[in-house]
């Protein structure tokens, strides 16, 4: 306990890079890692805020992270999100190591996004090598699907949505060797154009038209959980193949899917989760756009921090 390594958010994003969380994402569910067996998030009252606790098995490693969530921070200008990932080995349970939480989170995220969208595309043989690719919103999730898409698809074109100009122009300031246009003014013709919209926003109701879609597009909506918020609408949702997370915490948390999809098509007719993307289990329809819709789940957040450590182990000789 007393070596016990602690990794800060610069070590976190030096010992994980885009594409090797997406290869380690994959190789988990090509492996043995099941969302459908995920650990359930734990939500209790914090002062002004709540604590979230994400605990997750796995056969090397086990662990949780822990986080606190404080509504009423960003007016102090200070984070809204913090906390911290322990490790520990799942033979002895003994702590392994800890580190941030708020880095991992902000890199699993985008990489279990963009291992949806390229699985998603590699499907398709007319997947334009240079693709489209449309952003709503323009926050940290926002410039980490950017960056992620960028290290996946490094000829692709980007376009951005936010709330206003100056968080946009904020935006692409962080990306000074992309070319990122803001599509604010022409929403409609924005969304028909795009070969990949990725959805990083905190809304409550729907961000576009669905309808406008084209149909051999995917659309990635990441940013919202609960059932009373959505970045989708049903039309969209109705004509699309549907990939989510895991089918359990989807059905609980997933407000894109709430209302378009019933009882009877959970039970009946579930959508595919990401093991069957990765595993052949998921197919294309021609002449419907793909879906993929998150909420967040702790074995991203598992297989991502065992990466960092392993990595560090490898890095020190140990």
């Amino acid at each position: 306990m007393n070596n016990l390594p602690y990794f800060n958010a610069d070590e976190v994003r030096a010992a994980l890079p885009y594409d090797r969380a997406v290869r380690a994402l994959e190789e988990g569910l090509q492996g043995g890692v099941n969302p459908e067996e995920d650990g359930p998030r734990l939500f209790s009252p914090a002062p002004d805020g709540e604590f979230l606790l994400m605990p997750a098995q796995g056969n090397d490693f086990s662990g949780v992270k822990a986080l606190t969530v404080a509504p009423n921070n960003p007016a102090r200008g200070l984070e809204k999100i913090q906390g911290l990932y322990i490790l520990y080995s799942s033979d002895t349970l003994a702590p392994a190591a800890v580190l941030e939480g708020s880095s991992l989170t902000a890199i699993r995220t985008p990489a279990v996004t963009l291992l949806a969208v390229s699985r998603i595309a590699a499907m398709d043989d007319s997947f334009p090598d240079a693709p489209r690719m449309l952003v709503f919103g323009a926050g940290i999730q926002a410039a980490g699907h950017i960056a992620a898409a960028h290290a996946l698809f490094p000829s692709a074109e980007f376009a951005v949505i936010g709330r206003s100009a100056e968080r946009v122009a904020s935006l692409r300031a962080q990306f000074p060797d992309l070319e990122i246009t803001d599509r604010g003014a022409d929403r409609d013709a924005a969304v028909r154009e795009a070969d990949v919209i990725l959805c990083t926003t905190t809304s409550t109701s729907p961000l576009f038209d669905g309808s406008l879609v084209c149909d051999t597009a995917i659309v990635a909506a990441v940013g919202t959980h609960g059932l009373d918020h959505r970045e989708l609408d049903d039309a969209l949702v109705s004509r699309a193949d549907i990939v989510v997370e895991g089918r359990k915490s989807a059905r609980a948390e997933n407000g894109n899917l709430s209302t378009a999809l019933s009882d009877e098509d959970w039970e009946r007719r579930p959508p595919a989760n990401l093991k069957d993307l990765v595993t052949g289990g998921f197919v294309r329809t021609p002449g419907r756009p793909a879906c993929y819709t998150g909420v967040g789940m702790s074995w991203e957040d598992l297989i991502c921090a065992a990466a960092v450590f392993t990595k560090g182990q490898s890095a020190s000789g140990r």
